[in-house]
This record gives structure tokens, sequence and C-alpha cells, in this order.
């Protein structure tokens, strides 16, 4: 929470509007940050894949 919003919720007021508000705010911040995870999952997958093609993973099933 940013130091407006603290003062904001310190304020007798409408308490309805300013869960709205940060609600908002918090959504509007996970949707930003769903790109860079999934260009994070794809980079891996594709370390993932070229170490395969390489031939440089250490698996032993047997063990």
């Amino acid at each position: 929470m940013r130091l407006g919003n603290f003062l904001r919720s310190l304020a007798p007021g409408d308490d309805t509007q300013l869960a709205a508000d940060l609600s908002t705010q918090r959504r509007a911040g996970h949707r930003r940050s769903i790109p860079e995870a999934a260009a994070e999952g794809q980079a891996w997958e594709d370390a993932d894949r070229a170490r395969d093609r390489r031939g440089d993973r250490d698996t032993n099933w047997d063990d």
C-alpha cells in the first residue's frame, strides 16, 4: 500500500470505495506480472529443450 492510500485509509469516509480501489490496484499489478512469468517459463522451457538436444541431461531413473 502506498503512503497516499495509507493516509486515505486513516481518514473517515467510504471504506467500501477504498477497498474497491485497493482491489483494483492489486488486480492490475497481478496482470502486469503475467507476461514476465510467461517469458521466464518460456525461457526455461527453451533451455530445457536445448539441454535435451545437446545430451546434457543427467538423469538416471534406475536409482
